[in-house]
């Protein structure tokens, strides 16, 4: 099946109910799963969102055994404006252009945003993953709609605790590093909430996101910082491949 990247809300809507509805073969991870990221940032300038066509910056990385062995970085234009619940019109065909350009492609795909945990059950997280045939598992800082099915009150520092939308548990809030405010692991494309959980707290390290996303996170940024003359690229990191309308 080819999913597509639909240009207006109600073409995503439907596919996004039509994508909850999918049961492709779940994924668990191997004993020492690639683990990738992908993120994507936008211009600074607020008034820019009403508009619609903003500059984006999509960055994905690739790791193995602890360390990044591929990384891809695109610059494009966004095709619409921020709406909650609609992140993929705005934000996902870049970011998939960034995921395919790894040269090494990763087993599981950490994602800054929602899958299960949504109006209609299809986040972005949810819907890269099928755009890529990709297992993929939503981090985010806080959950969408979902909310703690765990009993007594919000305790993340007992252990992870479940997020339930409708009775049905689609995220866990997880505590990454002691101190640390909490993240949600997100149910998305092949994976429940217990997958989820467990890549999460696999690829966790001394921070509180874990390194694929923060790797993804800089390559953004920093392409967004040379882009405005604010900062030199790193050695090693990849320059953006272009302006490539999303």
């Amino acid at each position: 099946m080819r999913v597509p990247w639909p240009s207006d809300a109600a073409a995503l809507e439907a596919l996004q109910r039509r994508l909850a509805g999918m049961a492709p073969p779940p994924y668990w991870p191997g004993p020492a799963p690639r683990v990738g990221a992908g993120f994507v940032c936008f211009a600074e300038d607020a008034g820019a969102l009403a508009a619609g066509a903003e500059p984006a910056w999509a960055a994905a990385a690739t790791f193995e055994g602890g360390r990044r062995v591929a990384a891809a970085v695109i610059a494009g234009t966004t095709a619409a404006g921020y709406a909650p619940g609609l992140l993929a019109l705005r934000a996902g065909p870049l970011l998939a252009r960034a995921v395919a350009g790894l040269a090494v492609r990763p087993d599981v795909l950490l994602v800054d945003a929602t899958g299960r945990d949504h109006p209609r059950r299809a986040g972005l997280a949810l819907h890269l993953g099928a755009a890529l045939d990709l297992p993929t598992v939503g981090v985010t800082d806080r959950p969408l709609v979902a909310v703690d099915a765990g009993p007594g009150g919000d305790d993340t520092a007992r252990g992870p605790r479940p997020l339930a939308l409708d009775g049905e548990v689609v995220a866990y809030l997880v505590r990454t590093r002691a101190g640390a405010r909490p993240l949600v692991a997100h149910a998305a494309w092949r994976t429940d909430p217990a997958t989820a959980l467990a890549v999460v707290q696999a690829i966790a390290g001394a921070a509180r996101t874990p390194a694929p996303l923060r790797e993804a996170r800089r390559l953004a940024r920093t392409a967004r910082a040379v882009a405005a003359d604010r900062a030199p690229r790193p050695a090693g990191d990849p320059a953006p491949s272009g302006w490539i309308p999303s």
